[in-house]
């Protein structure tokens, strides 16, 4: 069973920064899309970020210009540099990967998730 477990988490105040880490117990090489979820509670997980094997990536509006996804296959890790967060990026996030391609922001496409890590930006 593959396992995702992420990292990086914790308090910062606005206008701060964080790098999240997602390690994976397989190559993820082998995942054709791999990508980053928060959520907050009552609310539906979202996406935030998507990268595939090629190296392309995508990112919702709401992050564009202010967070950065990267892989390193050689580390089996999956990477979310966070930058300018503001309070409305409180959430957990979350790492997952897809056994098929290509992306999509569906989070039921993703067969594999990590347990979260969270994220609370305070003013």
């Amino acid at each position: 069973q593959v396992q995702l477990v992420e990292s990086g988490g914790g308090s910062v105040q606005v206008g701060g920064s964080l790098r999240l880490s997602c390690a994976a117990s397989s190559a993820t090489s082998g995942f054709p899309c791999m990508a980053w979820f928060r959520q907050v509670p009552g609310k539906e997980r979202e996406g935030i970020s998507l990268i595939d094997q090629t190296g392309s990536t995508d990112y919702r509006v709401f992050v564009r210009g202010r967070f950065t996804i990267s892989q390193d296959n050689s580390k089996n890790s999956l990477y979310l540099q966070m930058n300018d967060l503001n309070p409305d990026d409180t959430a957990m996030y979350y790492c997952a990967a897809r056994v098929n391609s290509p992306c999509y922001w569906n989070d039921r496409l993703y067969k594999y998730w990590g347990q979260g890590t969270r994220i609370t930006v305070s003013s």
